[in-house]
């Protein structure tokens, strides 16, 4: 067994996929993989060189360590969703593609015998699967790709790098999924779309008596909270205030399509 390498982390989900017929899955399968690597071309990214983990629906991908974190969030993100969109405008409904997009950043083995053995690999999965990333990307029909990252790569990345990543135009997220014990923050945005008043159950930010609090609802429905960052605008990153949201079936990596563990 190798000792692990700490990269960064990339989850990817298509919308919707089981209830495309064959041949539409087929078809998604393949326009999905050209549209990732043709994004990541044009923004002087190698996929090639890219670990990766295909699902049917979507991947997991470890990156080679000298890539840089900014220029997949800051660049490679928003190109995709560009050219999600425009892929999209042409195409009924049914044929569309849009996508969940997870980053973070953690330990993970290289050498498994069935997937790439890791919390990290883990923690992002659960990211890509979050109710209200799924929830965001639904309130937006017209959107590409609904982005969400960990509380790390927000801090360490996105907040280091404002002129590319916006980071006022994130909102933090809390990601729960009870029946696997796990609940951590995270946080959001939908790439060219305003996530203010959509059709999402936002948890209040935190109240002037107790500023490092933030309240919650009485339930176990989780929505999206502003957290420490007060939103105005359209919620974007990348060049040119291009933005970054989801709805999608659930998709585990980790150990192959059953649940990471």
């Amino acid at each position: 067994m190798r000792h692990p390498e700490r990269r960064l982390l990339i989850s990817v989900d298509m919308e919707r996929y089981s209830r495309r017929s064959n041949v539409q899955q087929y078809e998604a399968q393949r326009h999905f993989r050209e549209l990732l690597h043709e994004a990541a071309e044009a923004v002087g990214l190698d996929r090639v060189a890219w670990t990766t983990q295909q699902a049917g629906d979507g991947e997991l991908a470890i990156v080679p360590r000298e890539v840089f974190e900014s220029r997949v969030i800051g660049r490679f993100v928003p190109e995709l969703n560009r050219r999600l969109r425009h892929h999209n405008s042409s195409r009924l409904p049914a044929a569309r593609i849009r996508l969940r997009v997870a980053v973070h950043q953690g330990l993970v083995h290289l050498d498994g015998a069935n997937g790439f053995p890791g919390n990290a690999v883990v923690f992002v999965c659960r990211l890509c699967e979050a109710a209200p990333v799924k929830q965001a990307l639904a309130a937006f029909p017209d959107a590409g790709v609904a982005l969400v990252v960990s509380t790390e790569i927000f801090r360490d990345v996105v907040t280091e790098y404002p002129e590319e990543m916006r980071p006022e135009r994130f909102v933090r997220i809390e990601v729960a999924h009870p029946d696997k014990e796990f609940r951590e923050d995270a946080w959001l945005c939908v790439v060219d779309e305003d996530i203010n008043g959509a059709a999402i159950q936002v948890v209040p930010p935190p109240t002037e008596q107790d500023p490092g609090q933030t309240a919650r609802r009485p339930t176990e429905h989780v929505g999206i909270r502003t957290g420490d960052i007060r939103v105005e605008g359209q919620n974007a990153i990348g060049q040119g205030a291009t933005a970054i949201g989801s709805v999608g079936r659930d998709t585990n990596f980790g150990t192959g399509r059953g649940d990471p563990r």
